[in-house]
């Protein structure tokens, strides 16, 4: 039988006996319909390892309308988490997304999730990443991978890997960023009241995560007069100053606050901020570039193709068609 032509909106979701339902309900909150939103109809389906009905681990039973051909055709495919690190899943599972690698599906394994990626060997020699307290596990068990265990997510392409429960939200709506674009996953993650945007490599370990404009300390309020200033020349001492801190403490508050440093926060925000107005507005690049705090065209499209594996132009005719060239 030949395969069936890949659909970018038809998402095929993996489930299994003993599922959680959190994990399961992460990829269909962030890509259910939402046209007031200006998220395209994607098409999910929910496909069984096992014949139903499957129980979940908070105790019900749910019942999976498609079995492991459900994953035919479909343009991206989720395994949203696995029942136990320590047991192998069914050769028909691993079978079914190496069968839908090759033909070009992008496979996303969520937290444990990446634990069936690896063992249908679709993560050799890339990078990855998994729930921080089964990262040692996963090295001994998969040292042909290239694990990195304290980040949010990992992309390479075609193969996609999130850490644990809420990197999971984050790993969505990057996936979901990707192909529709910042302004709506920003829609998005602004009506599940999540944070609009965390970058893969920020890390797991946060014991604090920033909400900006929740609160009044100086902090905060020094964050969020950063972002509302990208196109000014920014630096740790400037932020320091505005938080009422000295650098070393400020450095040393930011990294626990955010998981992350200042300058790769601020790139972020930028490249963000930067992927918006390319989205939204007709500015041209150069004119994009500076309102962003990248100080030259040259320097976006240094960042846009390390970071997002395209250019301005090209990033932007995605999204809203032809503009002046780069």
């Amino acid at each position: 039988m030949a395969s069936l032509p890949l659909d970018p909106f038809t998402l095929a979701v993996v489930v299994f006996d003993r599922i959680s339902p959190f994990h399961l309900s992460v990829p269909c909150l962030v890509f259910e319909d939402r046209p007031d939103l200006g998220v395209p109809s994607y098409r999910i389906r929910i496909c069984g390892v096992e014949a139903g009905p499957l129980r979940t681990s908070a105790g019900f039973t749910l019942q999976a309308p498609h079995g492991l051909r459900g994953l035919g055709g479909a343009g991206t495919i989720i395994v949203p988490s696995w029942r136990d690190p320590q047991e192998r899943p069914p050769e028909a599972l691993l079978a079914a997304l190496r069968k839908a690698h090759a033909r070009g599906a992008r496979v996303v394994g969520l937290c444990l999730g990446a634990f069936v990626l690896a063992e249908a060997g679709l993560l050799d020699g890339r990078q990855a990443t998994t729930h921080w307290n089964w990262a040692e596990r996963f090295a001994r068990q998969f040292p042909e991978v290239r694990l990195n265990p304290g980040v949010l997510y990992v992309d390479e392409g075609d193969v996609v890997t999130s850490a644990g429960t809420a990197a999971g939200l984050d790993c969505c709506l990057h996936l979901l960023r990707s192909q529709c674009g910042a302004e709506v996953a920003n829609a998005v993650a602004r009506r599940m009241v999540v944070q609009p945007h965390r970058h893969g490599g920020q890390s797991q370990f946060i014991e604090q995560p920033v909400a900006l404009g929740s609160g009044r300390d100086s902090f905060t309020e020094a964050l969020a007069w950063a972002e509302g200033h990208l196109d000014h020349p920014l630096t740790v001492d400037t932020l320091a100053t505005r938080a009422r801190m000295s650098r070393r403490t400020f450095t040393r508050h930011f990294r626990r606050k955010t998981g992350t440093t200042v300058w790769a926060w601020l790139l972020q925000r930028r490249l963000t901020f930067a992927q918006r107005l390319l989205e939204t507005t007709g500015h041209p690049v150069e004119h994009v570039a500076a309102l962003a705090g990248f100080g030259s065209a040259v320097s976006l499209r240094l960042h846009f193709r390390q970071l997002l594996k395209t250019s301005p132009t090209a990033y932007r005719r995605a999204f809203q068609g032809d503009f002046q060239s780069d």
